[in-house]
C-alpha cells in the first residue's frame, strides 16, 4: 500500500489498485468497527474495493452482518466462555512444558518461531477443533493466505484457498462417522439441526482454524521478542499477579494483526473531517489505533494502568471470540519460557550469515519467520 500516516484518515492505493480510506485515530478506528453503516458483507461482494486478492468467502462468520453473524456467532460463542477456556488451560500448560523440554533436548540455539511458537496454537486449536495431528502440517502451510496481500502470487492464493477449502471439506466427512467430542463436530451437528448451511460450515471451520492460529503465532512471537530486546523488566514475567496486564500491554503496543478487514460504507457518513462516500471502502489500521497518543498516555510505553481498551482483538459486533484462548495462550507462554529458560537471550553473537530476528512481509499480520534465540 502506498500513503503515509500523517492524517487521522487518508487515502490509500491498495495493492490490487484500488482506493481505500485509512483510518490510524483510535476513536475514529473503533467508530468504523462498530458502526453498522460500514458493513464486512458489502467489502466482500463482486466489485467491492480490494485488500487483496484472497478476502474471506461471503459465506465467512468474517464477512456477515447483522442477523446472518449473529447466528453464527451464538452457535460458536459457546465454545469460548470464561468456563470453557480456563478448561483448556491444562492442555496449554501441558503442551507449553512438553515443547521447551523438546528445544532444551535440542540444544542452543533454537528457533523459537518453529520450536514454541508455531506448535502451541497448532496443537490447542487442533484439540479443541478435533484436527488430528497427523493433519496438522496440511494447514501449517496454508493458513497464512487469508491474510496475505503481497507475500504471494494470486495464482498461489488461489490454490492455497483451495487446498484448505478440500481438507476441511474432507475432513468434516470423516468426522461424520466417528462421534468426537470437539467443537468442529459441534458445528457439523449445527449443520445437520438446519442452523448452518454446508458452505457455513466450511468457511467457519476454516475461519476458526485460520484465524486463531495465524495471529496466535504472531502475538507469542512478538510478545517474546519486546522482552528479549529488554522493553520489559524480566521480574514481571515472573510475577503471576502482574502478568495480566503485561500481556494486555504487549497485546496492545506489538498487535499481530496490524490492520483491520476491509469495511464499506452503506451511505454517506461524515468520520472525521472526512466524507466517505456510499461503496467507499475502509480499513483500521489496528497498530496506530493501538498506539493513539490522544488516547493512550505514553503509548511507546508499556503501561499497567492503561484504562482504554485497546483494539488487538477488534470492537464491536465483529471482535474476535477467540480473545480469551489467545490471552491465555500467551500468558502461559511467556510465564513458562522464561521459567524454563531464565537466561535466554536473541542468538546475535551466533556465527551465522543470518539475523536473530527475521520478519515475515506482505501479509495483513505482523509476525516473525524466526526468531533465534540461546540461553
Amino acid at each position: 500500500m502506498t500513503g503515509a500516516f500523517t492524517a487521522p484518515v487518508k487515502r490509500i492505493r491498495t495493492p490490487p489498485g484500488d482506493a481505500m480510506w485509512l483510518v490510524s485515530d483510535y476513536n475514529l478506528g473503533r467508530r468504523v468497527l462498530s458502526d453498522r453503516r460500514f458493513s464486512r458483507a458489502a467489502a466482500v461482494v463482486p466489485g467491492a474495493p480490494r485488500l487483496n486478492s484472497a478476502a474471506p468467502s461471503p459465506t465467512s462468520i468474517m464477512s456477515l452482518d447483522g442477523t446472518d453473524h449473529a447466528r453464527l456467532r451464538r452457535i460458536v460463542a459457546a465454545a469460548f466462555t470464561t468456563g470453557k477456556v480456563a478448561a483448556l488451560a491444562p492442555l496449554v500448560q501441558r503442551t507449553a512444558a512438553d515443547l521447551l523440554e523438546g528445544m532444551s533436548r535440542c540444544g542452543s540455539p533454537a528457533d523459537l518461531v518453529t520450536s514454541f511458537a508455531e506448535p502451541l496454537p497448532v496443537a490447542v486449536l487442533g484439540t479443541l477443533l478435533g484436527v488430528p495431528v497427523e493433519d496438522r502440517e496440511i494447514f501449517d502451510s496454508s493458513v497464512e493466505v487469508l491474510f496475505d496481500i503481497t507475500a504471494s502470487s494470486d495464482l498461489e492464493k488461489s490454490r492455497q484457498r483451495l487446498q484448505l477449502v478440500d481438507y476441511m471439506s474432507t475432513l468434516i466427512d470423516r468426522k461424520r462417522q466417528r462421534d468426537d467430542n470437539d467443537l468442529l463436530t459441534d458445528l457439523i451437528r449445527a449443520h445437520d439441526g438446519d442452523a448452518l448451511s454446508k458452505a457455513e460450515l466450511v468457511s467457519l471451520g476454516l475461519a476458526l482454524l485460520t484465524a486463531g492460529y495465524e495471529t496466535t503465532v504472531g502475538q507469542i512471537s512478538l510478545a517474546a521478542l519486546a522482552i528479549l530486546q529488554g522493553g520489559v523488566p524480566r521480574e514481571f514475567v515472573k510475577d503471576e499477579s502482574r502478568v495480566n496486564a503485561l500481556v494486555e500491554e504487549l497485546l496492545r503496543a506489538n498487535p499481530s494483526t496490524a490492520l483491520s478487514f476491509p469495511r464499506v460504507a452503506l451511505e454517506d457518513v461524515e468520520l472525521g473531517d472526512i466524507s466517505i462516500r456510499a461503496g467507499e471502502a475502509v480499513v483500521v489500521s489496528l497498530l496506530h489505533g493501538n498506539r493513539d497518543d490522544r488516547a493512550f498516555t505514553e503509548p511507546e510505553l508499556l503501561r499497567e494502568d492503561r484504562s482504554a481498551a485497546h483494539l488487538t482483538f477488534g470492537h464491536g459486533i465483529h471482535r474476535c471470540l477467540g480473545a480469551p484462548l489467545a490471552r491465555l495462550q500467551v500468558r502461559t507462554a511467556l510465564l513458562q519460557l522464561f521459567a524454563f529458560f531464565p537466561a535466554l537471550r536473541l542468538a546475535e553473537d551466533e556465527p551465522a550469515a543470518r539475523s536473530a530476528v527475521v520478519w515475515k512481509d506482505g501479509l495483513i499480520t505482523r509476525g516473525l519467520d524466526s526468531l533465534r534465540v540461546t540461553w
